[in-house]
């Protein structure tokens, strides 16, 4: 396991980050290609950025848009373990968008796939796109709260979230309550000029986003510089997300995880 990037050096990454978004976001949409970089050997399992996408996404009891897998490969005494942080794969061929009812799962100008939870609503329809998406991104809001049994349901349960451009109060038992709802990139932070909760939250310096549009950014450079791959790409479903690949254990590990991605 490599150890994680000195603290001054992802202050550094972060900065070019975010300044790799504000000459982005000068762009019209169609001319931007958000994308995710995940370096693998620099995850500690510290599952920061897992809570950091919970609190800026209001994620109640059995919703997750981040998560962090686990996997060993190797035999003994060659053995490896790789610390694998998932989300949704923002596809450009998004098998979750044709199982899901007309206009339910859209594919933006930008290229995050976005969810209207107006119309994504209904276990059935959740298991329709929960089945189709081979990344496990779906999660189910079925109502439920942390604080629910205790004297008084706390105030961050109580407080509006703002996905997709407006606030979503789940008090009033009204959408996102009843849908399945999945990593957006952080959108509402993107369109405030912000990275994704995520990625700014990660000191390991793990994920890397930004424009692959751009042959300057970060993210344009670390796919140059590096060997990646990503999950399921004999599938075709053209992912977002990408994993840095250096050597042979390395690609064994991440082989290995896409077991779990069936």
């Amino acid at each position: 396991m490599s150890t994680p990037t000195p603290m001054s050096t992802r202050g550094e990454e972060l900065g070019r980050m975010r300044e790799d978004l504000r000459r982005a976001l000068k762009k019209p949409a169609e001319q931007r290609h958000w994308a995710m970089v995940i370096n693998t050997k620099r995850c500690t399992a510290c599952y920061a950025c897992v809570v950091a996408c919970m609190a800026e996404n209001g994620s109640p009891p059995g919703v997750a848009y981040r998560r962090v897998g686990e996997v060993e490969s190797g035999e003994y005494p060659q053995v490896a373990r790789t610390f694998m942080p998932v989300n949704c794969m923002q596809c450009d061929n998004p098998p979750c968008m044709k199982a899901a009812p007309a206009g339910a799962i859209t594919k933006r100008p930008d290229g995050i796939v976005a969810v209207d939870y107006d119309k994504l609503k209904g276990k059935d329809v959740f298991e329709r796109v929960s089945k189709a998406c081979p990344y496990g991104a779906f999660s189910y809001d079925d109502g439920r709260f942390y604080t629910k049994e205790t004297p008084a349901l706390q105030a961050y349960e109580k407080a509006p979230t703002y996905e997709y451009g407006k606030p979503w109060v789940r008090t009033n038992g009204k959408p996102p309550v009843g849908t399945a709802r999945k990593c957006h990139f952080c959108v509402q932070r993107l369109e405030a000029g912000m990275l994704p909760a995520c990625v700014t939250t990660c000191d390991g310096g793990v994920s890397f986003f930004g424009d692959l549009n751009d042959a300057e950014s970060l993210v344009s450079k670390l796919l140059r510089a590096h060997g990646s791959m990503t999950m399921q790409a004999a599938l075709k479903t053209e992912p977002r997300v990408h994993y840095l690949v250096d050597d042979a254990q390395a690609a064994d590990s991440l082989k290995a995880c896409l077991a779990c991605h069936r």
